[in-house]
């Protein structure tokens, strides 16, 4: 999924996520909201045949955004390694 920075500014990043549908970013939005460093978590759609979609993290006090996104997106990819069909 490439990802493009948009604006990554002390607590706060907005990236614009290519090719990537509303089944991910919800599921990044919900562990992003629920972490306890994270003020608030959300995307912005755009026009489905026209944009991809922004993702917005801020987070609380002096914690890193872009650390808070790594580490939720670590734990989503071991979650999703250990799946067998």
């Amino acid at each position: 999924m490439p990802v493009k920075v948009l604006l990554n500014e002390k607590n706060e990043l907005r990236l614009r996520v290519i090719g990537e549908s509303h089944t991910a970013l919800q599921m990044l939005r919900e562990r992003l909201n629920n972490h306890a460093k994270v003020e608030y978590a959300n995307y912005f759609p755009g026009h489905p045949e026209l944009d991809d979609p922004e993702f917005y993290i801020r987070t609380s006090g002096k914690n890193s955004s872009d650390k808070v996104l790594k580490e939720i997106v670590s734990g989503l990819a071991k979650e999703f390694s250990s799946l067998s069909l």
